[in-house]
């Protein structure tokens, strides 16, 4: 039995007793979008067309992520379409950051490892930077419309007699909490997939000019922009749209 094993079956166990049998289902989701991503790089290394299985496969995680992480219709509902305006557009968002940054294909320090491999593969790498952009936020993204969406629905449900001032006041709330913890998670998983660079960087005795405009570093940071300007893009839409459920229902009181 191998460490993944062993860590794989340890979250099992844990999820069972924090969730009970729930937390089984959230696991069969997760091995479900692993399997749907072996399936996207599977199909882009025989040329299907980049933009439309991205937007299958986003569209299909999403739906996984969300709809087996929740029972509540309206919760899952709300965060779903929330999660897909806001992955549609920062899709667009992504093009255009690749298109200016020219973040694709390998680095200089990249050298070593390539010496006797081909780049001949027939791939477009500015695709492929593409779809690493928009696949890392797609989990921070139903993430932060899910955690704003239950959250008011069930600030909603314990105080009947809430009235629009008092629930934008909570929406207000939530959103700064949720957003403080969501982007520091971004932040800190950058820092630590990136630790092993930044040390390589500093013992070479990159100036501060050649850090920056490392191509490595800069596709990492443009995953982590897009993913923090995807969270705080899913809050407002979500919030806004949890809102405009809640006028209803109250008739705008």
């Amino acid at each position: 039995m191998n460490s993944l094993m062993v860590l794989f079956l340890i979250l099992a166990l844990l999820l069972v007793l924090v969730s009970g049998w729930e937390g089984l289902r959230n696991l069969f989701g997760l091995l479900i979008n692993f399997v749907l991503i072996f399936l996207m790089i599977t199909l882009l290394s025989w040329g299907a067309n980049t933009f439309i299985l991205l937007c299958v496969v986003s569209v299909l995680i999403l739906a996984v992520a969300i709809y087996m992480s929740s029972d509540d219709n309206m919760v899952t509902n709300i965060s779903f379409k929330a999660s897909l305006i806001v992955v549609f557009s920062l899709m667009i968002l992504a093009i255009l950051v690749q298109y200016l940054g020219n973040l694709q294909g390998f680095a200089i320090e990249d050298t070593e490892e390539l010496e006797e491999l081909s780049l001949a593969i027939g791939l477009n790498f500015s695709n492929v930077a593409i779809v690493v952009m928009v696949i890392s936020m797609l989990g921070a993204v139903a993430e932060a419309a899910m955690a704003l969406v239950a959250s008011l629905s069930e600030v909603v449900e314990q105080d009947a007699q809430m009235t629009l001032s008092q629930f934008k006041e909570q929406r207000f709330i939530i959103s700064q909490q949720i957003l403080g913890t969501a982007v520091n998670t971004l932040f800190f998983g950058l820092l630590g997939s990136s630790l092993s660079l930044i040390l390589w960087f500093v013992r070479l005795h990159y100036s501060f000019a050649e850090i920056i405009n490392s191509k490595l570093l800069l596709a990492d940071m443009a995953a982590m922009l897009l993913g923090m300007i995807g969270i705080l893009f899913a809050i407002f839409l979500s919030g806004y749209f949890v809102e405009k459920e809640f006028e209803k229902m109250h008739g705008g009181v």
